[in-house]
């Protein structure tokens, strides 16, 4: 019997702490999640989030970014995306591997007359085409393995919002790999809705049976508690982060800038500026104001607006700083 829950949320911070309390509240049986997020970058545990997202971008958009607590590359969430998640007994070690897993997700999509496969490290494609990426997680004797089902998400919003190039970034952070993405929608019979797709996916994946939970009302608190202390907080996502070195340079019309920056836990602690620029004082005290920073654009563009960058920079100017180092 598979136990259902869901989260009755599109919150990405509420619904990742859904799932970690469910994980660690329910120790026994197998429990399954479907779910859906609103615009969200998802990060993995050990990834940079600078290197992976445009957050100025992204907050612009309306873009929610939050890091998981499962490994893996940075995927994006939307209305088109179907996430799921499911929890079981651990086992032996030799029963980690993902395809125990992925196997049954690919056959609940090959019933829906989608020829889906695992392939790689931990992706689910179709023709070739990437439309689910995998994470798993072990909780002592219990393992959380979930996934993206991407049946027709905005493609361009998730294309802008990824980091293409991670090249200014020196950092021992694991990396996302690019894949070419396809979508589910486009290989199910024309009419085929999200919410078919959901309720074909839920009854292809029931197998024996289906029993249908919910958490009560003390549980629910401590998931939004759970979702307010970590997820929505900038030491989760931002803060707890690898060490690592940026570096990039431009010309502008003012004269060439290159900035460096060497970021530990998301806080800027040393900082260099050359360039040919036309300075009228030495840049020393720019880079000490940047030390002690988050590594973010609105506290860097604070600092910034108390510096006489027409004496510092010559005719570069505050935006095109922050042009250099966030975009």
């Amino acid at each position: 019997m598979l136990h259902y829950l869901e989260t009755h949320s599109t919150d990405p911070y509420y619904n990742l702490a859904f799932e970690e309390y469910v994980l660690e509240h329910r120790r026994e049986g197998d429990w399954l999640m479907l779910w859906q997020n609103e615009p969200t970058v998802v990060i993995g545990l050990n990834q940079l989030a600078s290197a992976e997202v445009d957050a100025d971008l992204a907050k612009r958009l309306g873009v929610h970014v939050v890091r998981r607590a499962t490994g893996g590359g940075a995927v994006y969430h939307d209305a088109g995306n179907l996430n799921y998640s499911l929890i079981s007994d651990a086992g032996e070690t030799g029963s980690l591997s993902m395809s125990r897993f992925t196997g049954p997700v690919c056959r609940a999509l090959r019933t829906l007359g989608v020829p889906a496969e695992a392939t790689g490290r931990n992706d689910i494609t179709v023709d070739g085409l990437k439309v689910s990426g995998t994470a798993q997680r072990l909780s002592g004797s219990r393992i959380l393995h979930h996934g993206t089902l991407l049946f027709k998400t905005d493609a361009a919003t998730m294309s802008a919002v990824l980091r293409p190039d991670t090249r200014k970034f020196e950092s021992k952070a694991a990396k996302s790999v690019r894949s070419r993405v396809g979508q589910i929608s486009d290989f199910m019979p024309d009419g085929t809705t999200f919410a078919d797709f959901t309720r074909a996916l839920l009854e292809a994946l029931a197998g024996d049976g289906l029993a249908r939970e919910q958490l009560d009302v003390q549980e629910l608190a401590e998931v939004a508690a759970l979702a307010d202390g970590k997820y929505r907080t900038w030491d989760w996502t931002w803060g707890r982060t690898p060490d690592f070195n940026f570096s990039n340079s431009r010309r502008f019309p003012g004269g060439s800038l290159s900035v460096s920056l060497n970021v530990s836990q998301g806080v800027v602690r040393n900082a260099a500026i050359s360039g040919d620029f036309m300075a009228l004082v030495p840049c020393g005290e720019l880079c000490d104001a940047l030390c002690g920073l988050r590594f973010e654009r609105e506290e860097i563009s604070r600092a910034l607006s108390g510096q006489n960058l027409e004496h510092i920079l010559g005719g570069i100017t505050k935006e095109e700083l922050l042009l250099l180092i966030f975009e």
